[in-house]
């Protein structure tokens, strides 16, 4: 078996306990090409233990070095993939996904991790799945609005309706039977809940009250907020490809902490992504 670990300095790096099924890209040239049923998809996991939960289950994977990172390409439920971690922030987050676009050819990305909450119906262990993104960071006024993307003329991106209903009806279909892989009563979580509406993405970790009601006042209806899903929808309009941004709330973005964070990704967030992820996969190989 594989190991996905954080061995260097970003959470962006992956490495293998064991050799043999890891090449360099530059051996593999050819990798660009769409294979398998329905073309390739991009996997990116915001932490290792998403990613490891996706190793695990390949039958056939094997790692592929390029630009610092480590990707593992195989299959999953019937489909070929590209599993990676997205590195943390959203240059980083924007590498991987480039890489991802433009070194492997893939038809479209799926990106799942965690985000605080700040919706007001939005609860720890809940899920959002994007159907906006916006960078809340950006701000090049007075040349352009705030929050405007500078050549775009565009704020807020958007995946493509109907991938976006897929995978908001393959995230609820997960969810019914995710009290199977988390044990919700032992952890205080309730069942979770999917939502669908506007993550917001900055280089900042928003962790006090302050801070998000400052983002909510700007942006109103505001679900979740990370630090990479709008940069890799960047990305993604600028390929053209089709893109979805799933996230499990940790928390509430702000001072409180329901569950310690390394034990919530472990036992919660990691177990929640690979059932989504399966569960889309599925899905569209049916």
């Amino acid at each position: 078996m594989h190991d996905a670990s954080s061995s260097n300095d970003t959470v962006g790096s992956v490495s293998s306990s064991s050799q043999p099924g890891q090449t360099d890209a530059s051996d593999q040239l050819g990798l660009g090409g769409h294979g398998g049923h329905g073309g390739l998809i991009g996997l990116m996991a915001a932490m290792p233990q998403e990613l490891q939960a996706l190793i695990d289950l390949m039958p056939d994977e094997s790692a592929v070095r390029r630009g610092g990172r480590v990707f593992w390409r195989g299959h999953l439920h019937g489909r070929e993939v590209v599993a990676v971690l997205s590195g943390i922030g959203k240059v980083a987050a924007s590498i991987t996904a480039t890489l991802l676009a433009d070194a492997f050819g893939v038809e479209q990305i799926w990106f799942t991790g965690v985000a605080g909450g700040l919706g007001a119906q939005v609860r720890v262990g809940d899920v959002v799945v994007a159907s906006s993104l916006i960078q809340h960071d950006m701000d090049a006024s007075p040349l352009f609005p705030r929050h405007e993307l500078p050549g775009l003329g565009r704020s807020r991106l958007h995946p493509a309706p109907e991938l976006t209903r897929q995978v908001h009806e393959g995230v609820a279909q997960a969810l019914l039977d995710v009290h199977q892989h988390v044990p919700l009563h032992a952890l205080g979580l309730p069942q979770p809940r999917v939502h669908l509406g506007l993550i917001a993405s900055g280089d900042q970790f928003v962790a006090s009250a302050e801070d998000g009601e400052t983002l909510r006042n700007h942006l109103p209806d505001v679900l979740a907020v990370e630090m990479e899903g709008a940069a890799v929808a960047q990305v993604c309009d600028a390929f053209g490809l089709p893109f979805a941004v799933i996230r499990t709330i940790s928390d509430r973005a702000d001072a409180s902490a329901h569950l310690d964070f390394t034990r919530f990704v472990e036992q919660v967030a990691s177990p929640y992504s690979l059932a989504i992820v399966s569960a889309l996969l599925r899905a569209q190989v049916g």
